[in-house]
């Protein structure tokens, strides 16, 4: 007689997004079972305007102040306040700008303003599931609006934390959310991922990528981690709630997240 109207999940996860992006919420719906509750909040970011519309590059400047105050922690506070086991941190381009330090810091202070609630951030979340795949060396691939700095800085990110970045700079496809298709993004990436690499880690959580990971590990013979894959990965551990039940997106759901902070 009753139709799901949505209420009765295992686990409810918090998502932290810039204000006009619907790449997180959409992605991370595709791969969530329907027993995960996902429920986010909108944090400003001052390089998108009305529509999602962003320049051809987005400049550090609104990629650094998405982690500062106030905005942020008082989107953590607030959604902190309905009964969720864990936020997410949907935003890949600041903890390049910050560091893994400064990551961190931000963390500790989104959890205090969530009163204690596990906070969950995308490029964390990545080193967590290179370790978890067994990967020393990676191919990092970018959005096409992170200019070259941008992804030097998340070459540098990952260097620091001990891994080998072979190849690394943002994806020559349209620089524009709305233009990137499943096809060009599976070609592009399958005809130019080395040989010398563990895994393929392609950042962005405004950037569609989900839907190609199953075929681009098919072909490349490696894991392949995305930002809202990864992130979901974690939050899921960090909340307490099994992943294995995710199929499609990747070998990383079959693995346990190695032991320590989110």
């Amino acid at each position: 007689m009753w139709h799901d109207d949505g209420w009765d999940v295992r686990v409810r996860l918090g998502v932290l997004t810039p204000h006009a992006d619907v790449g997180p919420e959409s992605e991370l719906r595709a791969m969530a079972p329907s027993d995960v509750g996902l429920h986010a909040a909108r944090v400003p970011f001052g390089a998108m305007r009305a529509g999602g519309v962003m320049d051809a590059t987005i400049p550090l400047a609104p990629v650094r102040e998405f982690a500062e105050p106030p905005h942020v922690d008082a989107a953590a506070e607030l959604l902190a306040a309905a009964p969720v086991a864990a936020l997410a941190y949907a935003f890949t381009s600041s903890a390049y700008v910050i560091g893994a330090r400064g990551e961190a810091d931000m963390v500790g202070r989104l959890s205090e303003r969530a009163r204690g609630l596990p906070v969950v951030t995308t490029c964390a979340a990545a080193l967590r599931a290179l370790h978890a795949v067994g990967a020393s060396s990676l191919c990092l691939i970018d959005p096409p609006w992170f200019d070259a700095e941008l992804s030097d800085l998340g070459r540098a990110y990952y260097e620091r934390a001990g891994f080998e970045v072979t190849r690394s700079g943002p994806c020559p496809l349209p620089s524009d959310q709305h233009r990137i298709r499943p096809r060009p993004l599976y070609d592009w990436i399958a005809g130019n991922t080395p040989d010398a690499v563990d895994a393929v880690v392609i950042g962005g959580n405004g950037f569609r990528t989900v839907s190609v990971i199953d075929a681009l590990e098919r072909t490349t013979g490696r894991p392949v981690l995305t930002a809202n894959q990864v992130l979901l990965w974690a939050a899921l551990h960090a909340a307490g709630a099994s992943t294995r039940d995710i199929t499609h997106y990747g070998r990383l759901f079959d693995r346990p997240a190695p032991a320590g902070p989110p």
